[in-house]
């Protein structure tokens, strides 16, 4: 039998043919039962592969002036993302993206291959709407976008430094945005989509979470009389050559700011070239020595011993005073005067003889009761308190130089706060930037009767024998300080670098608003603050006063002298830095 072919047995064949058809009728079966009959689990298969959490993010709320004018809006926009994953795969179409999104090829391939671990990455944030369509046109494997939402501020520089801005996270950074940014930010949602191939959602599975958008916010101030005070600011820096300025007018009833500007600006809606020192509200953060503003609160606290009286002389001979080793200068001899020509004239003499009979404790506690030395409560992001030091320190030079404002230092937010306690019998109300619904108690902090007689006394500052008749407003009286100090550096006070001030209050019959302005550096040949701050804040208050509909409180004298011939005047210099050589020597010991 060897050599010879061996036969199958028929049974085999039978066996393996029968195995072969069930093994095919198994997986036809199964393919039936997977497609047709059973197939959730498939189709759960593969949408796992491409089932995703997507971030949806919340509407940050709106900031609107008083009157509801918007200042800070989001607007939704498309961010450009990728997996890259995904991208690195097609690099042939990169230069184009890149050249569609306005960025460098060796940008795009860093960003690609730094992250390439990763499934998500963004290429470009907040497109215009149109270029981002353009982009998914490419059909670029990983390439998607993302809604997200974009801060745009409609007053640009008018009301960047109280309102501030957000990064491109939409979080507030700096201002406003920052100090109420739980606020204004909203709870982001979320939700589960399916995304194809290409990244692009193809279906919303379920919301995970909704999100919850952020809660309005209704600003104190008045955008048109904001942008007034903004335009005579700016106007008044360029005129003056100044270094920088600041204004802050606050509603005397309640406390509430009105307009607050500083120079320079900057555009919040285009911040990529401009410098930090431009952020921040100069209104709240820096400070400076007051100078003769301080003078209406040194003749609060004489008029409080009861020593003193709006007509009480004092003599003011031959112009100079002696204070130990150093001399205070008036800018002329005023002779005797009473207290009231103190503050009219501006005297030097008249308020350091007026402050060495006063107890230290006495000039102290009036200053700090009116705010100085301490913050505002307004709860401004960065905002400082300025410095008055302890009296038991005050030597008898400290307390004739803090008469006229040297060797303290307040914020313009700060001294136009204590201006409001003046204007408003006493009372001190707390600063607040937002809308206040129902007018604060306060708290009363000078007698009422001297607030007023105070006031009185100011009012002669506005006159043609005064240092501020700059600051007249037709139809209204007006009550105000100037003030012109050196400003102090290395080595002492400088006699090139001045800082000029106005302080007021209008209408002075019947207060409702108070505005300080402050020039830094005015670097031309006018530096008194009669001069440079003055017509800003009559300009500023007078536009204010109409567009509040305030009364005016002056009309018959405004109409007589619509009817006479205009009289014309030379301002008098604000005496506060007369004594520019003693000054030095003054500050020598502080």
């Amino acid at each position: 039998m060897t050599g010879q072919p061996q036969l199958i047995h028929p049974a085999r064949h039978f066996i393996v043919l029968g195995l072969l058809a069930m093994v095919i009728f198994f997986l036809l079966w199964r393919a039936v039962d997977l497609q047709v009959m059973n197939n959730g689990f498939l189709q759960e298969q593969g949408d796992a592969r491409h089932l995703r959490v997507l971030d949806m993010p919340a509407h940050r709320g709106m900031i609107t002036d008083r009157n509801g004018e918007p200042l800070a809006i989001s607007t939704p926009v498309d961010s450009v993302c990728a997996n890259p994953q995904e991208v690195i795969m097609a690099r042939d179409s990169w230069p184009l993206l890149a050249r569609m999104l306005d960025i460098s090829p060796d940008y795009l391939q860093r960003r690609l291959m730094d992250n390439a671990a990763r499934e998500f990455v963004y290429i470009k944030r907040h497109i215009n709407p149109e270029i981002a369509q353009q982009v998914m046109a490419l059909n670029i494997p990983g390439i998607f976008l993302q809604r997200e939402y974009r801060r745009y501020y409609p007053a640009g520089e008018v009301t960047t430094h109280i309102v501030g801005f957000t990064n491109i996270d939409d979080a507030g950074q700096e201002g406003l945005e920052l100090a109420y940014d739980k606020w204004l930010r909203g709870t982001p949602g979320s939700k589960r989509v399916i995304k194809d191939r290409l990244g692009r959602v193809i279906e919303n599975v379920e919301s995970i979470e909704e999100p919850a958008p952020g809660m309005d916010l209704k600003l104190s101030i008045d955008r048109r009389i904001q942008y007034l005070a903004y335009r005579e600011l700016k106007a008044a820096i360029l005129q003056h050559n100044a270094r920088s300025g600041s204004a802050v007018m606050l509603d005397v009833r309640t406390g509430e700011v009105v307009a607050m500007v500083n120079q320079p600006s900057f555009n919040p809606n285009n911040r990529g070239t401009l410098h930090s020192d431009h952020y921040r509200n100069r209104a709240v953060t820096d400070v400076f020595e007051p100078g003769s503003t301080i003078k209406p609160f040194t003749v609060a606290a004489a008029l409080e011993t009861g020593k003193f009286h709006p007509h009480t002389f004092i003599d003011t001979s031959p112009g100079f005073f002696r204070v130990g080793k150093n001399t205070v200068r008036d800018i002329r001899n005023f002779g005797s005067i009473d207290v009231t020509a103190i503050i009219q004239k501006s005297s030097n003499v008249g308020a350091s003889k007026i402050a060495l009979s006063l107890e230290p404790k006495q000039m102290w506690g009036m200053f700090s009761r009116v705010g100085f030395g301490a913050l505002t409560g307004s709860g401004f992001p960065g905002e400082v308190g300025g410095l008055l030091s302890d009296y038991w320190r005050w030597h008898d030079i400290e307390r004739a130089t803090l008469s006229f404002g040297y060797g303290l230092s307040v914020t313009p937010l700060q001294l136009a706060h204590a201006y409001t306690v003046l204007a408003d019998k006493g009372r001190m109300k707390p600063v607040s930037f937002l809308m206040v619904n129902e007018v604060p108690r306060g708290e009363s902090v000078i007698d009422a009767k001297i607030a007023q007689q105070v006031v009185a006394m100011m009012e002669k500052v506005i006159t043609t024998e005064g240092t501020g008749v700059m600051a007249r407003i037709a139809g209204y009286h007006v009550a105000g300080k100037t003030g012109t100090v050196q400003k102090s550096g290395i080595g002492g006070y400088s006699n090139e670098h001045y800082i000029a001030m106005f302080a007021g209050i209008a209408p002075a019959s019947r207060p409702r608003l108070a505005m300080v302005v402050v020039i830094n550096e005015p670097r031309n040949e006018e530096y008194y603050g009669g001069h440079v701050a003055a017509p800003v804040f009559a300009t500023v208050m007078a536009g204010a006063l109409r567009l509040m509909g305030i009364a005016p409180d002056d009309v018959p004298a405004h109409q007589t002298a619509g009817k006479n011939k205009m009289v014309q005047y030379t301002p008098v210099s604000d005496s506060s830095v007369s004594d520019q050589s003693d000054l030095r020597i003054a500050a020598s010991g502080l």
